[in-house]
């Protein structure tokens, strides 16, 4: 997927991380805005609202992609090596981000801050302002878990 944050080996899955108000990142509410999120990224210097992405392929071909809310942090240390962009992409009122490394981590942690969000991986887990995960605190099993609650959860945690 061209919305990645680092060159990625092909052995390599997609990993999304999330900047998000809800409970889990998938819930229905609370949302960010786009109006909220293009906002914090016109005030942040750091941030670039382009509202595309595109990258040359090896055919010479452009793989372009378009989103409203998509927008790059151009002070990112990587910026611009080997076509390596970290993209940040607004979809379902969450700002995500493919595959960060620590260093975009740490900038998604500043931005979930100005937006009064956390930053969650699919998996659940959070990140702490230095980029590093701390586990779910949900301990609770599959059997004690109500089928309001199961309803919720994404078709690929059920397997």
């Amino acid at each position: 997927m061209l919305l990645r944050a680092r060159i990625i080996h092909e052995s390599e899955m997609g990993y999304d991380i999330h900047i998000t108000r809800k409970k889990d990142w998938f819930d229905d509410e609370p949302s960010i805005e786009l109006s909220e999120w293009l906002a914090v990224v016109d005030a942040d210097p750091e941030m670039r609202h382009d509202g595309f992405a595109e990258a040359v392929l090896p055919s010479g071909g452009v793989l372009r992609t378009e989103n409203e809310g998509l927008s790059v942090w151009t002070a990112y240390s990587r910026h611009g090596v080997d076509g390596n962009m970290a993209w940040f992409d607004y979809r379902h009122g969450n700002v995500i981000v493919k595959n960060p490394d620590d260093e975009i981590l740490r900038k998604m942690w500043i931005l979930a801050r100005r937006l009064e969000a956390k930053v969650q991986g699919d998996k659940g887990e959070s990140y702490d302002e230095n980029g590093n995960a701390i586990p779910s605190l949900d301990t609770s099993s599959a059997a004690n878990t109500s089928s309001a609650e199961t309803s919720k959860t994404p078709w690929w945690k059920i397997w």
